[in-house]
């Protein structure tokens, strides 16, 4: 049964930084293409970043130069470093596939609040 365990969310002041790391278990993790994911409050989940197979990366314009996506296809994880962080950023961030696979992980809220 395919797993997919997010890790590394916290409450952050404005400005601040955050590493998320997320694990994938029973998949072939090397043939996918991997991204991060995010749902805020009353609000659709949105793709944040995502990264090939071999390592070419896309972002969404509200997080272009602050986040940045990286994979390590030897542990099958997947890592989101997040920085300057701001307010709107506050969300569960989940990792997957993309597309999608049908299994979401219980994903990890990120609170950023002064």
């Amino acid at each position: 049964q395919v797993q997919l365990v997010e890790s590394g969310g916290g409450l952050v002041q404005p400005g601040g930084s955050l590493r998320l790391s997320c694990v994938a278990s029973e998949i072939s993790f090397g043939i996918y293409r991997m991204a991060w994911y995010r749902q805020a409050p009353g609000k659709q989940r949105e793709l944040v970043a995502s990264i090939t197979t071999g390592g070419s990366t896309n972002y969404a314009d509200s997080v272009k130069g602050r986040f940045a996506i990286s994979r390590d296809n030897a542990k099958n994880m997947v890592y989101l470093q997040m920085n300057s962080l701001e307010p709107e950023d506050t969300a569960v961030y989940y990792c997957n596939s993309l597309p999608n696979l049908a299994y979401w992980g219980q994903g990890t809220q990120v609170t950023v609040s002064s």
